[in-house]
Order: structure tokens, then C-alpha cells, then sequence
């Protein structure tokens, strides 16, 4: 089926409303950051059971992904871009109207839910955009992601500072209902859809083998690496995911086309995902405590809730100004090249960190240009992706692709969090992080950036398009190579 575009103005209505679209879906995951220790004591529970607010969001959105780019390949994109900001919208009513553990636990699960906009967005802009738009509107995305974590910190921390906490959700339930309208007035269905068979029991165990891996990653610290909880569900995941995994290769219509995502680009570019969320994520959880550890440790920088937020909001308009310049390279020398780029620029930010703790604006410093690289290869991974499967398959590949950095931020908290626990230092009756383990958080981030750019370096180089031409779609499984 041929792909159909829109006027040069269209694009550009298409693209903003996708941007900030996937903003708001990406501002899900911080606006809850302020209020996490007070958590126990607004809904009323113990401080276990309280965590569930974040992880639930966590699990849904590392679910959903796959799940929401079959169902939008199947079905077609715009719907499920509209069914995923109705629960947004659904989830943060019900979190903004609660005072107890349950229905905020489960508002934040649908709000989880909705993040299956964002790969589905992304294949939405190539199925629609004319070509020579595509690789500049995903750059353009995919560094919005980064915009909405870093400015939804300061903006949650000022709401809670200045207001009641349910305004957080209100305000994201308002948001919802912005992004409906204009997907619903603006956005028409994308052509290329691929209608069969959905795969319920491909699903069903795949969720199942994720919730059990993620939910080892999240509350190992909490209940013990070595707890029988934890140990029973790293096992069940693993061979749950087994057995899944031998399910897809034999059923007709598999929920993740595994003889495609076993292509080396497609194999290669997903692993290096991983380490570019597991590299990104290092900023998010590390920083901010490094930034508001008392001053007395002779390290810590004393900055309030607010303060780390405002400082740490420059690195998402960094990412946002290095989307351009991302689509050059691309569009110059590949999509490789770009992500090669990114990684680097990411290493690079981290070990200039080493030397860069000592004052807030080195600290600025330094997210600054770990966030460049990061917008530089987030950029990368879809056009890489898009460019290596089937056109019908590419909202499927892109969920894969998210879930993988789902996986790398998954996978980065639980280390980072391991780490700064088992490395501390007393400042009267309070353990804190020592500086030792905050440098060690940076080397290993490094190492994750490094270990990426030796995944990106196994990507085949592919033939680069003449200017204005679409990436072609990899063959159909099956078909001669």
C-alpha cells in the first residue's frame, strides 16, 4: 500500500501534536517525583506499599509498548494514539479525586498504559510525513521525550511547593484532554495497517515474563537481592520469556516477529537502546540526589526539591536544540553514524563529570552534555529500526525498540540504586550516599556508553538513500535476501 503525505503545513501540524503528545506521556513518569517520600503519609499505607504508585507505572509502560505497536500496525495508529490519552486522561481523574493506596496505584497504571504513544507516534510520522520530513520529526520526538522528564521535574516540584498535591494530576488530566483534541481535529488515520489475528496468548506472556524480571529489578533493593521473592521471580521470568519466545516462532501472527528482530540491525540497534536508557537514566536518579545531599558531607550541594528540578530542566531544552542536528547526520551519514555520535557525546559527558561535581553549574555542566548525546541517539534508534523492518510492521518494531529502553532505565535504577544504598556515609543519625559511589554510578554509566558504541559498531552500514528518499522497508520474512 502506498504511503500517503500531507502538505508541507500539515507536517508540521502533525508533527508538533505528536511532540507534545509524547511530552506529556513522558511527563507521567516525573510528576509524581516530589511527593515520592511523602507518599506513605498522603495515602495512608506503609512505605513499601506506597512505592507500588511509581513501579505500577513502570510495569504498565514497559507492557504496553509492544502490545500498543502490534495493536496500532493491526488497527491503525490513530486510534490507539486516541485509546492510550484516554487512559491518561482516566488514570490522572482517578488519582487527582484519591486519598488511598488502590485507586492511585491503579490511575497510575493507566497512566502507564498510555506510553504505548510513543512508538506508535513515531511510526505514525513516517507512515503520514512526507520523506523528507520523516528523519527531522522523529529527531524532533524523540528528543521531547527527554524534555518532558527533565521540565516535568521543576513544574511537579513548584505545583506541590505552591499547591495541593491532586493539582499534579489535574493538571496532567488537562494535559490528556489537550493532546485528544487535537489528535482527534488534526490527525487522520495513517494508510498502512496490517489487519489480521492479535495474539492473545503472545501477550499475555509476554506481560507476564516482563512484570516478573521488572518487578525483581525494582524491589530488589527492598526485599533483598538474594530473598526467595526475588530469586522465584527472576526465574519465572526467565522461563516464561523462554517459553514465549518459542511460542512466536511458531505461531502464524506472533505479537513480536522474533525472525525479524533477530536481523542484525534490528538485534544490534535494540541492544544498544538498552545502553543508551540504561546510560540516560543514570542522570535522572543519580543528580538529583547528589544535588540535594546536605553540604555538610563536603560534597553534597544542599539544593532543595525545586532547585535540583531547575537545575537539571536545562538538559531537556539541550535535547530539544540537538534534534536538528541529529537529522543532519542522519540524513549526511546514517542513522550508524548518529547513534555512534550520541554514545560517545553520552561517555564523554560522564567522564567530563568525574571532574565536574563541586558546584551546581558544573553539575549543569555535565547533564548538559550527557543529555546532547542522549537526544543525538535517541533520534537514531527508530530510523535505524524503521529502516530494517517491513512498513507494516514498524509501530511492532518500535514498541520493541522502547521496550528495550524501558529494560536499559529498568535495569539502570535497580544498579544505581544497589550502588549509592551499599556506598554511604554518615552525616549525624542519617545515611547518605558517599561521594565515592556517586563517581562509581558515573563510571559505570560510562562503561553502559561504551558497551553501547561496541553494540552499534556489529549494525551492518547500509546503503544511505539519496536526498528526499525514504529508508526502503526491509523484506518480508521469508523472502530472498
Amino acid at each position: 500500500m502506498p504511503i500517503t503525505t500531507v502538505r508541507s503545513a500539515g507536517a508540521g501540524a502533525v508533527t508538533a501534536v505528536i511532540t507534545l503528545s509524547c511530552v506529556v506521556i513522558s511527563l507521567m513518569q516525573t510528576f509524581i517525583v516530589p511527593i515520592i517520600p511523602r507518599l506513605p503519609e498522603l495515602l495512608h499505607t506503609g512505605a513499601s506499599d506506597a512505592s507500588w504508585a511509581v513501579t505500577a507505572t513502570l510495569l504498565a509502560a514497559a507492557v504496553v509498548t509492544p502490545i500498543a505497536g502490534r495493536l496500532g500496525d493491526m488497527y491503525g495508529k490513530r486510534r490507539v494514539i486516541i485509546a492510550s490519552l484516554v487512559l491518561v486522561v482516566v488514570g490522572s481523574v482517578l488519582c487527582a479525586v484519591s486519598d488511598s493506596l488502590v485507586p492511585v496505584v491503579t490511575g497510575r497504571a493507566l497512566q502507564g498504559l498510555a506510553t504505548g504513544v510513543i512508538p506508535v507516534g513515531i511510526s505514525f510520522l513516517r507512515d503520514i510525513l512526507p520523506a523528507d520530513r520523516v528523519g527531522g520529526s522523529i529527531a524532533l520526538v524523540s528528543a521531547a521525550l527527554g524534555v518532558g522528564g527533565a521540565v516535568g521535574l521543576p513544574v511537579s516540584a513548584a505545583i506541590v511547593q505552591y499547591a495541593d498535591w491532586h493539582v499534579l494530576f489535574w493538571v496532567a488530566a488537562a494535559l490528556g484532554v489537550l493532546c485528544l483534541a487535537l489528535v482527534a481535529l488534526l490527525l487522520r488515520e495513517s494508510p498502512n495497517q496490517s489487519p489480521g489475528r492479535f495474539d492473545v496468548p503472545g501477550a499475555i506472556g509476554l506481560a507476564t515474563g516482563l512484570v516478573c524480571l521488572l518487578l525483581a529489578a525494582t524491589k530488589g533493593g527492598t526485599w533483598g537481592w538474594t530473598s526467595g521473592s526475588v530469586l522465584g521471580l527472576l526465574a519465572g521470568g526467565a522461563a516464561v520469556l523462554l517459553l514465549w519466545g518459542v511460542y512466536e516462532l511458531r505461531v502464524a501472527q506472533p505479537l513480536v516477529d522474533l525472525r525479524v528482530a533477530a536481523r542484525r540491525p534490528v538485534l544490534f540497534t535494540n541492544l544498544a537502546s538498552l545502553m543508551v536508557g540504561f546510560a540516560m537514566y543514570a542522570t535522572s536518579l543519580v543528580l538529583p540526589q547528589l544535588l540535594q545531599s546536605p553540604s555538610a558531607t563536603g560534597y553534597g550541594l544542599g539544593q532543595s526539591v525545586l532547585a535540583a528540578g531547575l537545575a537539571l530542566a536545562p538538559s531537556g531544552l539541550v535535547m530539544m536544540a540537538f534534534a536538528p542536528l541529529s537529522a543532519r547526520i542522519t540524513a549526511r551519514h546514517g542513522a550508524r553514524v548518529t547513534l555512534l555520535t550520541g554514545l560517545c557525546v553520552i561517555g564523554l559527558g560522564y567522564g567530563v563529570g568525574l571532574g565536574l561535581m563541586a558546584e551546581v553549574w558544573q553539575i549543569v555542566v555535565m547533564s548538559m552534555i550527557v543529555s546532547a548525546g542522549v537526544g543525538i541517539a535517541y533520534a537514531a534508534s527508530p530510523a535505524l529500526i524503521m529502516g530494517a523492518v517491513p512498513v507494516t510492521e514498524t509501530a511492532s518494531a518500535n514498541g520493541l525498540n522502547s521496550l528495550m529502553r524501558s529494560v536499559g532505565t529498568s535495569s539502570s535504577s535497580a544498579v544505581m540504586a544497589a550502588m549509592l544504598a551499599a556506598m554511604t556515609t554518615r552525616v549525624g543519625p542519617v545515611s547518605v550516599p558517599s561521594e565515592h559511589g556517586f563517581r562509581m554510578t558515573y563510571v559505570v554509566a560510562m562503561l553502559a556508553a561504551v558497551a553501547g558504541i561496541g553494540l552499534t559498531l556489529l549494525i551492518p552500514r547500509a546503503h544511505r538513500p539519496a536526498a528526499g528518499q525514504d529508508t526502503a522497508p526491509a523484506p518480508a520474512v521469508g523472502a530472498p535476501r
